[in-house]
């Protein structure tokens, strides 16, 4: 349980870095854009192993005591699978390097897809682990939108993007979800997808 709280708190602090604004300018200008963003991304994969690391644990430790508040309906899973596309193609449209309309329209992509994602999950699962841990990063990311519009943060735009480029993104989405589908949330996760 520990492991999974000081990933979340690692995660969660992370990411508000950028919602400082001061705080951001003085690491950029102490690091460089590149060094920033590089040590941003390396620190926001080790604390989401560490969260992965330590639901895992949870998961294995509480065993049958995992509280089930409710058991999800068939076609909640169902949903919450093409919910999960529409999560990988709009992660995939927040990192490809090249506009596209999708992430024009999504204006904040990797939002998007964090809530799906959590939304998704949320759907699927109804135990105590699942549902702090998928609520927590629902709420990071509403809190996250918020700020950034107060801000005036109007997101990335589709300007110039080519019909390809959108293509592409929604092959590598599809590609991802596949094989996470078919491989990796059973050997991230313990629990298989598919099967």
């Amino acid at each position: 349980m520990m492991l999974l709280i000081v990933g979340l708190i690692a995660f969660f602090a992370i990411h508000l870095i950028p919602a400082n604004p001061d705080l951001r300018k003085s690491l950029v200008e102490r690091f460089g854009e590149g060094g920033y963003k590089g040590a941003f991304a390396v620190a926001s994969l080790a604390a989401f192993a560490v969260i992965v690391m330590g639901f895992g644990k949870m998961q294995h430790y509480l065993g049958s005591k995992n509280p089930v508040l409710f058991e999800a309906p068939m076609w909640s899973k169902h949903l919450a699978a093409v919910l999960m596309v529409v999560s990988f193609v709009a992660l995939a449209s927040a990192y490809f390097p090249s506009p596209t309309r999708i992430a024009g329209a999504l204006k904040h992509p990797m939002l998007v897809a964090v809530k799906v994602w959590a939304l998704a999950h949320l759907m699927a699962n109804g135990d105590v682990a699942s549902l702090a841990l998928f609520s927590s990063f629902l709420a990071y990311a509403v809190y996250a939108r918020i700020s950034l519009k107060r801000r005036g943060d109007t997101g990335r735009s589709g300007e110039g993007a080519r019909l390809i480029n959108d293509a592409i993104v929604v092959g590598i989405g599809l590609t991802l979800y596949l094989l996470m589908a078919f491989y990796g949330h059973a050997l991230l996760i313990g629990v298989p997808v598919i099967g």
